[in-house]
């Protein structure tokens, strides 16, 4: 009998949309009913210069690869305040503070300055969602970890990714917001 190997994954952190092939980004991102994950919208974002660090979005979109092929992706970003989220957490920010724990610099997984609920790692179907959710998420941690975040926050998500989250131990809040 033949051993079934796993397949090999690499995984890379990108700073601009421009170093990922729109058609390898797209091909993940347009079966979802939004748009606002889709390459052409991020890339917009970050080379009118509303997305940079300079701005307090600094891109850090995580990909998985197999080989040449894309499978799975995040747009995420390095946030250094909570402006353009729609999410007014100044609170845990002050509170943070006055207990003397870095809120700031965060990872952030969302389209900027687009308050419109579809947020989602994006993965290629036939791929095991669970096994590459597993595989980002220990990612996410190890970049969070790596470059000194305090954590990772995903906002105005997919409800039901919001439901595998929260199987993988992600705690939703509650919070106003005008939309």
């Amino acid at each position: 009998m033949v051993e079934q190997l796993k397949p090999q994954y690499s995984v890379a952190w990108i700073d601009k949309m421009s170093e990922i092939p729109q058609q390898k980004w797209d091909a993940l991102a347009q079966p979802l009913t939004t748009p606002f994950l889709e390459w052409e919208w991020l890339h917009n974002i970050e080379t009118s210069g509303s997305a940079t660090g300079r701005t307090g979005w600094q891109p850090a979109h995580l990909t998985v690869w197999r080989g040449a092929e894309l499978i799975a992706a995040a747009p995420l970003y390095i946030k250094s305040h909570s402006y353009g989220e729609f999410v007014f957490d100044h609170q845990w920010a002050d509170l943070s503070h006055r207990l003397g724990i870095g809120y700031y610099p965060k990872l952030l997984g969302m389209t900027p300055f687009t308050p419109a609920v579809g947020y989602r790692f994006l993965i290629a179907p036939g791929e095991n969602e669970l096994e590459i959710t597993a595989l980002m998420i220990a990612a996410i941690d190890h970049f969070c970890d790596q470059n000194h975040l305090s954590g990772c926050h995903f906002l105005f998500v997919d409800p039901q990714w919001r439901i595998l989250m929260e199987n993988f131990g992600f705690t939703p809040w509650l919070h106003h917001s005008y939309i």
